[in-house]
C-alpha cells in the first residue's frame, strides 16, 4: 500500500468557484487560468474537435488545452496532481477529462496548448476517453453545456511511474 500525504487542494470550477483574490488573500494554494474566466463559459477552441470525435457534432473547438498557473504553494510540496473533471458526465462519477500527476514542485504552471499532447512535464493517467493528456470539452447531441472542474493536488511526496 502506498501512503500519500495531500499538503493542498485548489479548485477552480468552471461554473462556479472561489474567486482566485480571495484564495491569494488567505494564502490559499490558488490555480488560475488566463485563457478563461472562472465560472465563464470557456472559450470554442478548448473544446474537443471533430477530428478525436467524429460521430458528435457538439464537438466542435480545437482540443487546445488552457493556459493555468498556480501560486501560494505549501512548504514541502514535491509534486502535484491536476485533474479536469466534467460532474455532470456519464453517471455515476462524471468524466475525468485530464489525469496529470508527478507534476513536479519546480512546475508553477502549463502554457495555452502544452499539455493537449505527451508531455515530460507530467505523467498522463488514462482518462475516460483513454488517453494521457487534455482531451476538451464535447457535451452529447442535444444535451446542455455542462460545468467543468479542475483540481490541483499539492502532494509532500513525489512520485513519477
Amino acid at each position: 500500500m502506498i501512503t500519500k500525504s495531500i499538503v493542498a487542494v485548489a479548485t477552480a470550477a468552471v461554473a462556479l468557484g472561489l474567486s482566485a483574490a480571495a484564495a491569494e488573500a488567505a494564502d490559499l494554494l490558488t490555480i488560475k487560468s488566463s485563457t478563461f474566466a472562472d465560472g465563464k463559459m470557456m472559450p470554442k477552441k478548448v473544446a474537443n474537435s471533430q477530428a478525436n470525435a467524429p460521430t458528435n457534432p457538439n464537438c466542435v473547438g480545437a482540443n487546445v488545452s488552457p493556459q493555468f498557473s498556480w501560486s501560494n504553494v505549501p512548504d514541502g510540496t514535491k509534486s502535484f496532481v491536476l485533474l479536469m473533471i466534467d460532474p455532470e458526465g456519464r453517471a455515476p462519477g462524471g468524466v475525468n477529462h485530464w489525469v496529470a500527476y508527478g507534476i513536479p514542485a519546480s512546475v508553477t504552471g502549463f502554457a495555452e496548448g502544452e499539455v493537449s499532447k505527451p508531455s515530460d512535464k507530467y505523467v498522463g493517467g488514462k482518462s475516460t476517453q483513454g488517453v494521457g493528456f487534455y482531451s476538451g470539452p464535447c457535451t452529447p447531441p442535444n444535451v446542455t453545456a455542462h460545468h467543468y472542474t479542475f483540481v490541483l493536488i499539492g502532494s509532500g511526496r513525489h512520485r513519477r511511474i
